[in-house]
């Protein structure tokens, strides 16, 4: 079904594994010598060392630690109290991340993933970057490949500041263990090479319509993740003049019906939508899925209109599903019963014997997965977003103005199945930082933005508490948490490295 840009992923982990580990921690004279004097010779090559640098999304998104360590940590969706994944609800994680270590795929699942795959993208990149406009190739297809590990080398250190703020800039590769040992730099400085590889990275990239290969990098990519950084940085005139470059774009827009941006049967359709999202396919012979929709389908697989491998290990909170208007169509999107596989309906109080308070998410159905093998695609960056983050934008620069109101409602009136162009009875008519939050966090569900909604913004330790159940009755976030602490392995390996303030 899909053209998957990881077209060996043998190759794939060879080259990220090596090239990481090599310039860490084996004998660089020798490795390095490998990947700098045989390697990075031919097209073949070239492509190789890219597809290296998008390994790094199947790790971020496969666990998935960048969905997971936002979403168990603020205010929509909760986990089955087990395998450690309760540390990041309840906030008794430690730079050590020890209870997650006792569970074997907990690298894949919280903030150590987050940092692990990151920074091992950065290292691919990096050498892409480097080596390739060396490679004697078509010109054409060379610049895309730099502009493509620029836009991933500004993606991963987007990842890692809003996650842990400040932190370590890789702008070149690690040849020597001395090149791996960096200090920390501050999240303004992050934002600012963030936007220097956007502005190399664009002018190189194909047009969204030009895209080759599903998965891959485009031109309004970039100017996408600009327009978020932005947001991150508070730049509002910068997040909203590359948010309306994306906006006025002909060939993307807001799929009319909401439900449709995450039908697995037309995700291609939807890629008028999906400007850049993780792939996921159901091929036994390839692991690029991710397991988003069997942990949040019923226990047991039991589920008739769900994955057929599901978990019960992830749901909403009642006060999350309570808080949309039943007429809006992004509640469809959850549920309080299911139909199980004889055809009997399950109501709410027998979802899970975890609590009768159970709400199913049904964001990443695949009725035809294959085992845990998924052909769901993961948001990363997505039209509606950007009209949100033009909203916010224009509202943070000039208050509640029409312009602000208008891009707002738009999504509104996608989700209540009104005209986009026309006013309707669900349109707001003012705006406030927690009006725009509020509408981003029922768009946005589920796709691992909420938590760093909240903690850009300094709400968090309002808005968590809120969301409680009989499994978590209590949750009390403190300052400390609004970032997540490094690894303490990565402070142990690296001397240059400061923990952040509060751990």
């Amino acid at each position: 079904m899909k053209k998957n840009i990881l077209k060996s992923l043998l190759i794939v982990t060879i080259i990220a594994v090596t090239i990481f580990t090599s310039c860490r921690k084996l004998d660089e004279t020798v490795y390095s010598s490998i990947f700098t004097s045989n390697y990075y010779k031919t097209a073949g090559d070239a492509e190789a060392a890219l597809a290296a640098t998008y390994a790094s999304l199947l790790g971020l998104y496969n666990g998935p630690p960048a969905v997971l360590a936002s979403d168990l940590s603020a205010d929509q969706a909760y986990p089955r109290p087990v395998v450690g994944r309760n540390t990041l609800t309840l906030f008794s994680y430690d730079p050590e991340y020890s209870i997650q270590k006792s569970f074997s795929r907990a690298d894949f699942e919280g903030p150590r993933g987050i940092w692990m795959y990151a920074y091992k993208g950065i290292e691919n990149a990096n050498w892409v970057i480097e080596k390739v406009p060396a490679i004697e190739m078509p010109a054409v297809r060379r610049n895309e490949i730099v502009g493509e590990a620029l836009f991933l080398r500004a993606f991963y250190h987007f990842t890692l500041t809003r996650a842990f703020k400040d932190v370590i800039i890789k702008t070149s590769p690690s040849k020597t263990e001395a090149d791996a040992i960096v200090a920390k730099s501050s999240q303004a400085q992050v934002f600012q090479q963030i936007f220097k590889d956007l502005d190399e990275a664009i002018p190189k990239l194909p047009a969204y319509s030009a895209a080759a290969v599903k998965g891959r990098a485009t031109k309004e990519a970039a100017i996408a993740l600009y327009a978020k950084s932005a947001l991150y940085a508070g730049n509002w005139a910068l997040a909203k003049t590359k948010a309306i470059e994306i906006i006025n774009t002909p060939s993307l827009f807001l799929m009319p019906n909401v439900l449709d941006v995450y039908n697995v049967d037309l995700e291609d359709v939807a890629r008028a939508e999906n400007i850049f999202a993780f792939e996921g396919e159901n091929n036994t012979a390839r692991d690029h899925y991710s397991w988003l929709g069997d942990l949040m389908g019923p226990p047991n697989s039991a589920g008739r209109d769900y994955n057929r491998e599901s978990f019960g290990s992830l749901f909403a909170y009642q006060t999350f599903f309570d808080s949309f208007n039943p007429n809006d169509r992004r509640r469809l999107l959850l549920d309080t019963s299911y139909t199980n596989r004889n055809n009997v309906v399950v109501p709410q109080k027998n979802i899970t014997p975890i609590t009768p308070q159970g709400v199913l998410i049904k964001k990443y159905i695949d009725k035809l997965s294959n085992g845990p093998r998924s052909r769901s695609n993961v948001p990363i960056l997505r039209v509606a977003d950007i009209y949100l983050i033009a909203a916010e934008a224009e509202f943070r620069l000039n208050g509640t103005t029409a312009v602000a109101l208008e891009y707002i409602n738009k999504v509104r009136r996608r989700a209540f199945g009104q005209l986009l162009n026309a006013p309707s009875i669900y349109d707001l008519t003012t705006l406030s930082e927690s009006i725009i939050l509020q509408e981003r966090s029922w768009e946005l569900c589920f796709e691992g933005d909420r938590w760093y909604d909240l903690t850009r913004t300094n709400t968090f330790l309002t808005a968590v508490p809120l969301a409680v159940n009989n499994v978590y009755p209590v949750r009390t976030p403190a300052p400390k948490h609004r970032y997540f602490p490094i690894p303490q392995d990565e402070i142990r390996a690296n001397p240059k490295i400061v923990q952040s303030p509060g751990w």
